[in-house]
């Protein structure tokens, strides 16, 4: 099944993607199809900052038209942070979506956990990844959250991660699950993969952009 991602916000988590998709089918022996089109992470950061999700909707609408003109079946946004508007969306979408929050929550259901933390845009973290995840949910408050999301909005948007920065995020996860009884921690945001790929944090994750990828490969094989 030809696929379209929405890319772009930001370029790490695209490439992220376009990797795992790919190692996947090449793993598999089966023929990866894919078209990527590109948003814009500032007009995404824009937009959740306005709450505006009925424009963003409209927005990756218009860049999903591009992809089914191009042959795509289905769609999936490369971005947890660009979920918050994932209901208005699926109202005006031409193509089918693949939900990256719904797989998360899936992924969460099949192993079995009760009580997890969550790191990411503060949109992300406030809503609990946007109040679809059947297990309780904490998050960080105060300068934590703060930290949190400032230091992830830097990171997405530079496409790269300091050590400062991979340092806030850490600290922030050991303590949801060593504080506040988390079994694991939502890796919130895709560019996430660039503080956490191949290092130990020290807690248990639920990689949001990881499960998604398993999603979006699984609907591309029909």
């Amino acid at each position: 099944m030809h696929i379209g991602l929405v890319g772009g916000i930001g370029p790490a988590a695209t490439e992220y993607y376009y990797r795992r998709l790919l190692g996947r089918h090449t793993a598999a022996g089966t023929v990866l199809d894919l078209t990527i089109v590109h948003a814009d992470v500032r007009e995404l950061n824009a937009n959740v900052t306005r709450g505006d999700a009925v424009r963003q909707a409209e927005v990756f609408a218009a860049l999903i038209e591009r992809l089914a003109a191009a042959g795509a079946q289905a769609a999936a946004v490369t971005s947890m942070g660009g979920h918050f508007c994932i209901r208005e969306l699926e109202a005006i979408t031409p193509l089918p979506l693949v939900n990256g929050v719904v797989a998360v929550n899936a992924s969460i259901a099949d192993r079995n956990l009760a009580r997890v933390g969550v790191i990411g845009t503060r949109k992300v973290m406030e809503t609990r990844l946007y109040g679809a995840v059947s297990a309780e949910v904490v998050a960080p408050v105060g300068k934590t959250l703060d930290a949190v999301h400032q230091s992830y909005v830097d990171m997405a948007t530079s496409g790269s991660v300091s050590a400062a920065q991979r340092d806030v995020f850490f600290a922030a996860g050991r303590d949801l699950y060593r504080e506040h009884g988390a079994e694991a921690v939502i890796l919130g945001g895709t560019d996430l993969c660039l503080a956490f790929d191949g290092r130990d944090p020290g807690f248990p994750v639920v990689d949001c952009a990881d499960v998604h990828v398993d999603a979006i490969y699984r609907y591309s094989l029909g």
